[in-house]
């Protein structure tokens, strides 16, 4: 995820969450995720687009970070 807010600068804020607390803990299950993973949320916190755990295709971010930030 390093590098994702310059190569998109001022369309998007990333944010590494510890997995490992009790409000995290709860958004990982509610993600459907093992125990961590990447998520794109809208402005208001609604999950856009998701890969859990070991399965993130950063080629596959970038790609849903373009669609969703098309102007």
């Amino acid at each position: 995820m390093s590098g994702l807010d310059q190569e998109f600068p001022g369309k998007i804020v990333c944010r590494n969450v510890d997995a490992t607390t009790q409000e995290s803990k709860r958004a990982v299950g509610d993600l459907d995720f093992k125990n961590h993973g990447l998520v794109i949320r809208s402005p208001e916190g609604e999950a856009l687009w998701k890969q859990p755990d070991h399965e993130v295709d950063m080629d596959a971010v970038r790609t849903a970070i373009r669609d969703l930030v098309s102007d």
